[in-house]
């Protein structure tokens, strides 16, 4: 009875070294199981990291004298109009409005704000030129939106509340004519002050270029700093209130150029 006892005890003393090494093993195992995973997610955020920074927008434009290349950089959202969706966003919160006349798409979201109304730019009666949208900050409006339509038009006019208008060719010009006319609705707006400034908007421009159908031109207002993205990608800046006012009743004044984009953009104003 004795011996058997302790045959007993011996085997249970064996099994428990056996499972004891297999427990180690298995820590050993989920220790460097741990290891490789926090290597693998060390590894995927460096590669992350570098996408961004590699996929960071270097936009370079000329200078006045098309000499010297300067070079304004903008972060990957930025540079995108339509900026990804939040995690949890609603899909139809992010489809894109279209401009009946033309059936040009404007996203819902543009350099971090937020579309509120768009409209054509007709010349001569009858010739749709372009597409143009507004994109308004949703807190910078949120005081203004439930006011009357006359107190959101001078919040319109007034350069201080941030805004992206977004304009898309639909039909092929030269770029001259299109900074021409840009240039001609301007320069009775600003009563001869700054007048070098709409020479800095022309040479924003690359010059001897046509823009086709489809071509898009970015103006974000920000009180007296104009961001322009030109139609091929290059990105520069004017600095001058005086500029950015008369550009905000180039498209928001008694005389817009596009009465149905004024109207659209009041309409949506309200509905931020």
């Amino acid at each position: 009875m004795m011996n058997s006892s302790r045959l007993l005890l011996l085997s249970a003393r064996q099994s428990h070294r056996r499972l004891g090494g297999v427990g180690r093993s298995n820590r050993r195992f989920l220790s460097n199981s741990s290891a490789n995973s926090k290597t693998s997610a060390a590894s995927a955020i460096t590669a992350a990291s570098t996408a961004i920074l590699v996929t960071t927008a270097a936009a370079a434009i000329y200078n006045k004298n098309n000499e010297t290349l300067h070079h304004y950089y903008s972060s990957p959202a930025a540079a995108l109009c339509s900026a990804p969706p939040l995690l949890g966003a609603e899909a139809t919160m992010l489809s894109p409005a279209t401009e009946p006349k033309t059936g040009i798409l404007f996203p819902r979201l543009c350099n971090g704000m937020t579309f509120v109304g768009c409209g054509v730019r007709v010349k001569y009666g009858f010739v749709k030129v372009y597409a143009v949208g507004t994109y308004m900050d949703p807190l910078a409006m949120s005081s203004i939106k439930t006011q009357s339509p006359n107190e959101i038009k001078k919040a319109l006019l007034d350069p201080t509340y941030p805004r992206t208008i977004r304009i898309v060719m639909n039909r092929n010009l030269s770029m001259e004519k299109y900074t021409a006319a840009i240039i001609e609705a301007l320069e009775p707006r600003m009563g001869g002050q700054d007048m070098n400034s709409l020479e800095e908007f022309k040479n924003l421009n690359p010059k001897g270029l046509d823009l086709v159908q489809g071509a898009e031109m970015e103006m974000t207002i920000r009180g007296d700093t104009l961001l322009y993205k030109n139609a091929v990608g290059g990105i520069g800046q004017i600095k001058s209130l005086v500029f950015t006012r008369a550009m905000c009743d180039v498209f928001y004044g008694e005389d817009a150029v596009s009465p149905p984009h004024l109207d659209e953009v009041l309409k949506g104003v309200k509905a931020l």
